[in-house]
């Protein structure tokens, strides 16, 4: 049974095998419509009419396209030399940026300084009025004892003169102090 599919298969390829060759037949080749087609190629390409010639068509085209890919290189370098641009004005801006931090950092740090600079200048001022008054209020305070040191001593003394002196004592004290009036005035004279 196998020879027999074997046989079937084999002589089922034999037939295409035969079929193999040229085809003489100009009509099943197309030929003709390949001629046709060559030969309109032919006649537009060599420029029989020299404005509407393939060549310049193509030539034509050709230039459109290198025209419009120079163009786009162009306009790709102009971005590329932009985006450059940007790329070194961002850089610079970063830098001004960092640049205005730091000094806002150095003037906040000057002004810190400053004002603690001033509330110790401010402290120093209030330690001294403090103190002047202070001294202001002792002084007052010791001229006011003073003072009334001064009326008791004098009120003390006077209590003693009055409870000592009688009336013998205080016409002798009368002519003693005149006679020095009397002497201090021969005396100026």
């Amino acid at each position: 049974m196998n020879s027999e599919t074997y046989w079937i298969i084999s002589s089922n390829n034999w037939d295409l095998a035969e079929s193999f060759g040229f085809n003489t037949n100009i009509l099943e080749t197309n030929l003709i419509n390949l001629a046709v087609v060559i030969g309109v190629l032919v006649y537009f390409g060599k420029g029989v009419c020299a404005g509407c010639s393939l060549t310049t068509i193509l030539n034509n085209r050709k230039e459109t396209i290198l025209s419009t890919i120079r163009d786009a290189e162009e306009r790709y370098q102009e971005a590329i030399e932009k985006l450059n641009q940007a790329r070194t004005q961002l850089e610079q801006a970063k830098a001004k940026a960092e640049e205005i931090r730091v000094n806002g950092i150095l003037q906040m740090e000057r002004e810190k300084q400053e004002l603690i600079k001033a509330a110790d200048e401010d402290s120093k001022r209030l330690e001294e009025a403090k103190n002047l008054t202070i001294r202001f209020a002792e002084q007052k305070a010791i001229v006011q004892i003073r003072q009334q040191i001064s009326r008791l001593t004098v009120k003390r003394a006077l209590e003693i003169i009055n409870s000592r002196l009688n009336l013998d004592l205080h016409a002798r004290m009368i002519d003693y102090h005149i006679g020095l009036f009397k002497a201090m005035k021969t005396s100026a004279e």
